[in-house]
């Protein structure tokens, strides 16, 4: 079926001959600018008519759900061609090992930035709930889930492959990709078959995706909706500081310690930023990193990152490098601790990052996911009442955009930091590429035809 793309900047459809495009043309072609219009209608219907707002939550649910769809195939194919690209086991294995070294590094750094913060300015103070008043039962959906160190390892292997597929888990999907891409490796030419048909799947997958991003400003139209008609803007009031802290917090670790370390790696934190400002908003939008993780891979590949460094980097960085997912878990922990009266000495609060160290790799970048792992966090630290997550559930949905933003920012700069370790990182292309378009030489996946040359590609 034949379509008419429409191009974006610098493209010509005329052969040379086409009328120039004025500042507002040219916006209105970009992706980020109907989220954005989606997202802006959807919080003045939440607050103009709640209920209609919360009626209109499936076009959001319908929005991830559709990306959920593709997602796990579609990382099974970008994590096995991208190891099989590799020239030999052992640099897979380097690449593997680098990124766990800095995704625990940088993650440890943000559970720190999260206590010292909560310390400075201890939110829960003054809060003055005692434990016994909690309601438990809230909770109960989020302390009976099996979240530990125990329950992670034996989640990493699935027992059916089809069955982790069905089930949408990225970490078993990740695992049995690496084993996949390591026997092609292994086999060598006689594997090449194997990749080339994987490579045309992958471009068909690709092709699904840019059809069903078409569906994003309406999905973020739903999802804002919903939140806004639902929450509404007085649920914010008596647990603003908290919010404060946490997104001021996490504001702090993007622009300055992950600012700090894309500036080593020679490249602008804001021009990355405004490079990925598409899958910012639909993260903002969704709440959920997942909806914009196959097209933060290509963008990654683009921007001159190794293929093989960004199909293992990426990927596993959704389980083991989740910063801001970090910051909340020490943020929050020690707000519920100062919020119930109960006070933890410095040996404690070390104790408790050790145990985050653990609880926190595994947590889904999905909404919801933390509150379990802070369930967990709690109930192995013995002292703080489990039971007080119920003073967050109120704002938890509203600290989960800075959360998320933070998580895939984290990931997009790890990228670039393994593939400048591993020696595989253009930084003139990646300097060109952002000082140039901004948004990529690929178009925009929601305003051109899936049908185009360079769809997926």
């Amino acid at each position: 079926m034949s379509a008419v793309a429409i191009p974006t900047d610098g493209d010509d459809p005329g052969g040379g001959g086409a009328e120039p495009r004025t500042g507002w043309r040219r916006l209105v072609r970009h992706l980020y600018f109907w989220v954005l219009v989606g997202v802006v209608a959807g919080a003045v219907v939440g607050l103009v008519a709640p209920g209609a707002g919360e009626a209109l939550g499936p076009l959001g649910d319908l929005f991830i759900n559709a990306i959920k769809m593709i997602i796990t195939p579609i990382v099974f194919l970008t994590v096995v061609l991208g190891i099989a690209s590799a020239t030999n086991l052992r640099m897979v294995g380097r690449v593997g090992l680098k990124a766990l070294v800095y995704f625990e590094v940088v993650s440890t750094f943000a559970l720190a930035i999260g206590l010292v913060v909560a310390n400075v300015v201890r939110p829960g103070v003054g809060m003055g709930v005692h434990p016994a008043d909690l309601d438990a039962s809230k909770a109960q959906e989020y302390t009976s889930a099996p979240h530990g160190f125990g329950s992670f390892l034996t989640s990493l292997v699935p027992d059916n492959v089809v069955g982790a597929f069905a089930s949408g888990d990225i970490l078993p999907v990740l695992v049995f990709s690496v084993l996949f891409g390591i026997a092609l490796v292994i086999l060598g030419e006689r594997g090449g078959p194997v990749t080339e048909l994987l490579e045309r799947f992958q471009q068909v997958f690709f092709g699904i995706l840019r059809i069903i991003m078409y569906a994003a400003p309406i999905g973020a139209f739903g999802a804002t909706a919903f939140t806004t008609g639902k929450y509404g803007a007085h649920t914010l009031g008596h647990l603003g500081a908290l919010m404060a802290c946490f997104y001021v917090t996490c504001a702090v670790f993007v622009f300055v310690v992950l600012g700090v370390v894309t500036r080593v790696c020679g490249v602008s934190l804001l021009r990355l930023l405004r490079y990925f400002r598409e899958e910012l908003l639909v993260v903002v939008a969704t709440v959920s990193t997942e909806t914009v993780l196959p097209q933060t891979m290509r963008k990654l590949e683009r921007l001159g990152c190794g293929k093989s460094v960004v199909g293992i980097t990426i990927p596993a960085g959704y389980s083991f490098n989740l910063d801001g997912a970090a910051i909340y878990l020490s943020l929050a922990s020690l707000f519920i601790a100062q919020a119930t009266g109960v006070h933890l000495s410095l040996g404690a609060q070390l104790g408790l990052v050790l145990i985050l160290v653990l609880t926190s790799k595994g947590g889904a970048g999905v909404a919801g996911a933390a509150l379990a792992v802070l369930a967990a966090t709690l109930s192995s630290l013995g002292t703080v009442p489990v039971a007080g997550i119920v003073l967050i559930l109120g704002v938890d949905r509203f600290m989960n955009e800075a959360r998320a933003l933070t998580n895939i920012v984290g990931n997009v700069v790890a990228t670039i930091v393994v593939s400048r370790w591993e020696n595989d990182f253009d930084a003139g292309r990646a300097r060109a590429e952002l000082a140039g378009r901004g948004a990529g030489a690929e178009p925009e996946p929601a305003l051109s035809s899936p049908g185009s040359p360079r769809a997926g590609a």
